[in-house]
């Protein structure tokens, strides 16, 4: 799709209060103009295939030309995801219990399919763990996920069942205990590394990879209030400080106090080589952004995302210098 094309289609389904919104906001933030806003996001969308919140996220407002020809906007990775992903192979990754088949080897915890034909003696055997997750079979951004304790399933196995089916529940799996050193950044929850494989024309390997912090809730996703820090590749160490999609920013934990740069992802080099290793599975999915939770044990796949989220690659926070992650992109592939 041309970049004209993607802005008209964009534009009849735009948000346009919502936008006001957000031109009201940068105006607080900058000190420039509501009109000049409006004007140079509706510029950045033709030019560049950005929304309104692209703009707002890698704070688009400060860049100049040059700069902003680095950002991954919306438009930009929606073309490398259609270009290199092969939707009829998406359903490997969609369905979390068909991820879980294929990627097994690097999935060693328990987990159950959850329908109205579910075994209630295999949901006895889940129930004897000190607690488990539950999650929609398809979704994302941490939608839908929640927390199941001995409380739940005091009535018996029939009674969760049916509490399960009515919190729309399609896999349950044993909670993943992460490693002490990651507990150290937030214990309230798994704290991922979201590292994305690409296959590309020019070459193959891992384009970027970010660790994402909780702050509080049992989700670490960003969407939930969460942060996100850029991890050196060849390192595994933060590079830059935790930022979340409100434009916050933060160089210690605000909960637990834990520098956030410079932190070491334990078991870095295996988490690598597993993402690497997977990516090979599937080679009609060509770009796929992996979670992966780091146990005391070695590195495990949480999940693994057909349609990767552009919203952490672009925070403004990673990129002092103005230059985004699209280089990068250059790399593996022709954008």
């Amino acid at each position: 799709m041309s970049r004209l094309s993607y802005f008209f289609k964009r534009l009849f389904k735009m948000d346009w209060k919502a936008m006001w919104k957000t031109a009201e906001l940068l105006h607080e933030r900058s000190g420039k103009s509501r009109i000049w806003l409006l004007c140079d996001m509706l510029r950045c969308a033709v030019k560049y295939n950005a929304g309104y919140v692209d703009y707002k996220i890698a704070q688009m407002y400060k860049l100049n030309d040059e700069q902003r020809k680095t950002v991954i906007t919306r438009g930009i990775s929606n073309s490398i995801v259609r270009r290199m992903n092969d939707k009829a192979y998406w359903h490997f990754f969609d369905d979390k219990t068909q991820f879980n088949e294929l990627f097994k080897e690097w999935i060693p915890r328990k987990w159950l399919l959850i329908n109205a034909d579910t075994p209630l003696d295999k949901l006895e055997d889940m129930m004897t763990l000190p607690a488990l997750i539950g999650k929609p079979l398809e979704g994302s951004s941490g939608q839908g996920i929640l927390k199941f304790t001995p409380e739940d399933w005091k009535g018996g196995a029939k009674a969760f069942h049916q509490l399960l089916m009515d919190k729309n529940i399609g896999i349950l799996e044993e909670i993943v205990v992460q490693h002490p050193e990651m507990a150290r950044m937030c214990p309230t929850s798994v704290n991922t590394c979201r590292i994305a494989t690409l296959l590309g024309d020019k070459k193959q390997g891992i384009v970027y990879a970010f660790l994402r912090i909780g702050n509080g809730k049992v989700m670490d996703n960003v969407d939930c209030g969460g942060m996100a820090a850029r991890i050196d590749l060849e390192s595994g160490k933060l590079l830059t400080v935790g930022a979340d999609k409100a434009g916050n920013t933060y160089t210690k934990h605000p909960i637990t106090g834990t520098d956030i740069i410079g932190f070491t992802i334990p078991y870095w080099e295996e988490a690598k080589k597993m993402c690497l290793d997977a990516a090979q599975k599937v080679p009609q999915m060509r770009f796929v952004a992996w979670d992966v939770a780091i146990t005391p044990n070695g590195p495990t796949f949480i999940e693994g995302n057909s349609f990767p989220s552009h919203a952490v690659p672009q925070f403004a926070a990673h990129y002092p210098d103005g230059i985004g992650i699209l280089p990068e992109f250059r790399k593996f592939i022709d954008v």
